[in-house]
């Protein structure tokens, strides 16, 4: 089957196209014939995404149909229609264990399937119980909105019923992103938005911060919170690993700091959070309420010029690859 592996070469993410095998199921395993799979920057940043390795088949995430299942798996059966987070979704055919695995819903198509995933479990994992706890009638703030996470973190949010800020350097992103949610929009892409969030938050400030951006704009992050304020560091797309932090602020306003990643992630954790987020999100994109974000397809032989995309962070949600 054609295939597309993410390579580290002199220090760089490059694609490389190759014929392997189709795969076979484990135990508990799917294989899914791939109709259509999703651009995550994690997968395309060395030393991140090929998690310390020379290579790795690329695709996170992917929507398709079951061709094979494993010993064990009773909840499918060859011909469903289904999406999910995959091994290989970059490929015409992927594995995933069955837990990882969705219906696809007839109100989407493979396209729209396949951008969900990664960046709506992602922000699930964010918003809900144990870590964001977001709450109708609060305030989220998302540095860098525009991106996946970003536009699932405003739909969420808004399923909630709290109340979202967003900044983003581009004010045609920021305008894509209110069509969408978002309750204010600011233009920037320095660390200059705390006087903004409180001014909109009548001085109190936001409950929850969402960081996409990294370093540059985490101290910013904190002096934008509430009391009992928290704050997810999810992506550094500045490249700034570190951060100066205020220890008195985070110590006299109880404030809470977490990270939320897939790099160490457990085959239990990674169980729970599907099982949570198809309990608690799945409803509202099944009747409607959430529609997810896609930016542009490609198609699979264009695959170059989906990365090239995603590198240039042209797109406003989730860009696709059409596979089958």
């Amino acid at each position: 089957m054609k295939s597309c592996w993410i390579v580290t070469k002199d220090h760089k993410a490059v694609l490389e196209w190759r014929d392997i095998p189709v795969p076979q199921p484990k135990d508990g395993e799917i294989v899914m014939k791939v109709r259509a799979s999703a651009m995550n920057r994690g997968e395309l940043v060395v030393g991140g995404a090929v998690h310390g390795g020379p290579e790795k088949l690329g695709g996170n995430e992917a929507a398709g149909e079951i061709s094979a299942v494993g010993a064990g798996v009773t909840q499918f059966k060859i011909g469903d229609k289904v999406f999910g987070r995959v091994r290989g979704g970059f490929a015409e055919y992927a594995t995933a264990p069955a837990h990882q695995i969705l219906p696809l819903p007839t109100c989407l198509t493979f396209e729209q399937a396949a951008s969900i995933p990664v960046s709506f479990i992602t922000a699930y994992e964010m918003i809900y119980p144990p870590y964001g706890k977001l709450k109708a009638g609060e305030w989220l703030l998302i540095t860098g909105a525009s991106a996946g996470a970003g536009a699932a973190c405003i739909q969420i949010a808004k399923m909630l019923g709290a109340k979202t800020i967003g900044t983003s350097g581009s004010a045609a992103k920021l305008e894509k992103l209110k069509a969408i949610g978002l309750d204010v929009a600011i233009n920037t892409r320095k660390p200059d938005f705390s006087a903004k969030v409180k001014e909109v938050t009548g001085g109190k400030g936001v409950d929850l911060a969402v960081n996409l951006v990294g370093g540059t704009v985490f101290a910013e992050c904190l002096k934008s919170l509430a009391r009992k304020g928290r704050v997810a560091v999810v992506g550094y797309v500045d490249g700034a690993l570190t951060a100066e932090i205020d220890l008195s602020a985070v110590h006299t306003n109880r404030f809470e700091i977490f990270g939320i990643s897939n790099a160490k992630i457990s085959a239990e954790e990674r169980k729970a959070a599907m099982a949570g987020f198809a309990r608690d999100v799945m409803p509202a994109i099944v009747d409607g309420r959430i529609v997810p974000l896609v930016d542009r397809v490609f198609e699979f032989a264009d695959m170059q010029a989906a990365k090239d995309c995603m590198e240039s962070s042209a797109m406003v949600g989730k860009i696709v690859v059409r596979v089958g």
